[in-house]
């Protein structure tokens, strides 16, 4: 005779579906105690209904590492737009009340679990690649380009397609001041790209090329002899991150979000976000950025 287990009968379904009603309760603040993933569908999306069951079956075997909440974006618009849900299926993964990493598209069951890895921060031991980009990064790291394109390159010839091993090379050249060698060589990788050293390269060479004009004392004056002027402050800002000065740039931008966040089509937000991925997801500037925009969108 077989009996149930009375632990696992008692253990709570880490799956729900969730609403714009409960979205703060199960999602923000439940983060807070562990990584919640949310998975915005709809009834009529096609690749839906391949990639939420796959989530489903991959947080349920991470065996309560990781929670997932399914917004039918339908039935529950408001969550969706504050986040710029733009097509379906989206992914996000929010921590500690802030969203942190996300991708839009069905995936490979692979991906996913390496998705709900990264977030969980549990992984299988690394490959020789990935210790070859290891090594490349931590070149970068100290400013040994010399050494960083060596790695990176050795990555290339192990796997051609390697979008980590792409980026790095374009970050080499970016990083040696050669912008057109970087866009030649991130051409390489396909465009869209879910990896986010691709969309951090990508953002960067947007950002250098992006400002209006050059920075200017007289910009800063503008400003700050009409601080209501958003236009003024979003040219200043623009130019502030073209010239690398992200910090000063994204509070800038915060400033217009606070005071109008549809300002000339939500200009000043989606410039933050072009900004966070250029300075990459795991950078201080990203997450420190990201919370305080939520602070303002959510408050």
């Amino acid at each position: 005779m077989t009996f149930a287990d009375p632990l696992a009968a008692n253990t709570p379904d880490p799956v729900k579906d969730g609403s714009d009603a409960e979205f703060m309760t199960d999602v923000v603040e439940a983060s807070k105690v562990q990584p919640v993933i949310v998975d915005f569908w709809a009834p009529w999306c096609g690749p839906c209904r391949t990639l939420t069951p796959a989530i489903e079956k991959a947080v349920r075997a991470a065996k309560g590492k990781v929670k997932l909440v399914k917004i039918d974006v339908d039935a529950n618009p408001a969550f969706a737009g504050q986040l710029r849900v733009q097509s379906i299926p989206t992914v996000y993964a929010f921590k500690d009340g802030q969203p942190v990493d996300g991708f839009q598209g069905a995936i490979p069951e692979s991906q996913i679990t390496a998705f709900i890895e990264r977030l969980t921060g549990e992984s299988s031991g690394p490959s020789d690649l990935d210790q070859i980009l290891a090594m490349g990064e931590e070149s970068l790291s100290l400013n040994d380009l010399g050494g960083a394109a060596q790695a990176f390159a050795q990555a290339l010839q192990l796997d051609p397609k390697n979008e980590k091993a792409i980026a790095g090379m374009a970050r080499v050249y970016l990083a040696d001041g050669d912008a057109d060698q970087a866009r030649q060589t991130i051409a390489m990788a396909p465009d869209p790209s879910k990896e986010p050293l691709v969309n951090s390269v990508r953002a960067q060479l947007s950002l250098s090329a992006g400002a209006p004009v050059a920075l200017t004392s007289e910009q800063e004056a503008k400003v700050a002899a009409d601080p209501g002027d958003h236009q003024a402050r979003f040219d200043l800002a623009l130019a502030l991150a073209a010239a690398g000065q992200l910090e000063p740039a994204v509070d800038h931008l915060l400033k217009i979000v606070a005071a109008d966040r549809d300002w000339n089509e939500q200009a000043a937000r989606k410039q933050l976000l072009t900004i966070f991925e250029a300075a990459g997801p795991n950078a201080e500037i990203a997450r420190d950025g990201r919370r305080r925009l939520s602070s303002i969108l959510f408050a």
